[in-house]
Order: C-alpha cells, then structure tokens, then sequence
C-alpha cells in the first residue's frame, strides 16, 4: 500500500482512476483500524517516535480525491458540507467508544480504542490516533495526525495540535498515561512522555522553552528535534522576567512553562479520581 500511495501522491488529480479510490478506502479503513499511523513508536529514534510520511501523504490524497458534498442532516436547521472521502466516522456499540449525546464528531480515518469517552462537545480530526481507555472531554481537540496514548485525560478546552503538513514533520504527540489540564495546548509537534501532567493553562510549543527546576535543565525544541517532556514531568504555568531592556524598566515577564516536580504518590491519588468519571 505504501509505493502505491507515493506513487499516485505524486499525480495529477485528473489522472485519478477507479482503483485509485479504491486505493484510498482500504487505506482509510486501515487507519479506522489503526494498522497504519501517522507516527508510530520506534526506540531509535531520539524522541522515541517516527514519522511515517507516507501515511500523512494518503491523508491528503483523499482531500485532493474527495469532492464537496452535503451531509446534513437537516439542509435548513444544521447544514454541513465537507468532502466525500472524509464523512463522520462510523460506530456501533460494539466498538466499545461511549460518545455522550451533545454535539461531537469524529471525523473517518482515524482510530478511536476501546473504552474511550468523548464528553460532548469534542473533535477528533482525520489521521489522530486515540489509544484505549482515553477520555477527550467537553470542548476538547485531537487534531489531524495527533497520536494519544491510552489512559489519558484530554481535559475540558485543551487542544492537542495535529501536524499534517509538512509530510515530513513529525505530529504531536501524547504517550499513555498522561493527564493534560484544562484550557491546555500542546502544539507544533511537541511530544509529552508517559505518565506526564500538564497543569491548567500549559501552552507547549516550539518556540517556548520548558524550565525544569527540579533537574536545573532547559528544555526547548531545535530545526531538527520538537520539544520534548520528559516522562512524569509536572508542568504548570508559569512567567520569566524580561532581565534588560524597556521589559525589565516596566516590569514585564514572559509566559514560560516550568516543571516544579515530578510524579508521586499524591499526584496520583489525585489523577485517579478522574477515573470515576468514566
């Protein structure tokens, strides 16, 4: 499926045939399954994780294939138009995903595990990868191509980025077990290590760096690496002050996150009590 993907990738719309859509719903039924991935585990690599470009490039071949179409459900009272190869996601109740009643969408190609909750209303976008056990709450976002682990909390307003373009870059990242706040972003292909917890209102991005103060280290993203945070990492919200210039006359400082410690025992009794929730 892979040289077949670049192949076609590489021509013209107008050159599109039957087989080649035929193409793309098999390989959208494997990323339904989560077969395939945008981005995938891989110990060799320095981040932990591998981007597979091929499969971002299946993505946006079915954009470039699909067609606007309408999919309301009532042209008058609630209308949607969006392109024919990427309608909503199917499920039954065999799939083991409860989707609370108020408003969310998940959109096809993309895997949702078993015992997922989605709080209404959430987004899953195209290419996202949503380990088992995940609860994406109210007003949530898992972009296109983001990869969360199992067992996470997306908490209410956060925002998980995707990265579908360039092919080359690597999404954002979420490991298993970790527990972002509310009103969080992680965007611009950060990756969040395992068992990480992301206080109310932590932006991550590339161009912020992460102060450790426990380890007395500085974590930020290069050309080549995103911004990694280290596994069990408590990241909270914080400021640094501008130390020259007009900023320190007027006494500005600047948003920074910081890690002030690292999980414990009391971080985990309270992390658990989101399990009652599910």
């Amino acid at each position: 499926m892979q040289a077949e993907i670049e192949t076609i990738f590489d021509e013209k719309p107008s050159t599109y045939t039957e087989e080649h859509f035929h193409l793309f719903q098999r390989f959208k039924q494997a990323l339904n399954a989560g077969e395939v991935r945008a981005a995938e585990p891989d110990p060799a690599a320095k981040t932990g994780w591998r981007v597979n470009a091929w499969v971002k490039k299946g993505i946006l071949l079915g954009f470039r294939m699909g067609v606007v179409v309408d999919m309301s459900i009532d042209t008058a009272r609630q209308p949607w138009f969006d392109k024919a190869t990427f309608p909503v996601k199917q499920f039954s109740a065999d799939s083991g995903v409860r989707i609370v009643p108020g408003g969310s969408s998940i959109r096809d190609g993309c895997f949702v595990g078993k015992g997922v909750t989605c709080m209404p209303p959430m987004y899953i976008n195209a290419g996202a990868w949503v380990g088992d056990g995940t609860m994406v709450d109210s007003h949530a976002l898992i972009g296109s191509c983001a990869q969360v682990g199992a067992n996470c909390h997306i908490s209410a307003a956060s925002q998980v980025g995707g990265v579908l373009e360039p092919v080359g870059a690597l999404p954002v990242i979420v490991e298993d077990d970790v527990l972002v706040g509310g009103n969080c972003g992680v965007y611009e292909g950060t990756v969040v290590k395992r068992r990480a917890v992301l206080g109310t209102g932590t932006i991550l991005n590339r161009s912020t760096p992460v102060y450790d103060l426990v380890r007395s280290q500085i974590y930020a993203a290069t050309d080549e690496e995103p911004l990694v945070i280290p596994e069990e990492a408590v990241v909270v919200a914080g400021s640094r002050a501008i130390p020259h210039g007009p900023g320190k006359d007027w006494g500005i400082s600047l948003y920074t996150p910081v890690i002030v410690k690292y999980r414990d025992s009391k971080t985990d009794t309270k992390i658990q009590l989101e399990d009652l929730l599910r």
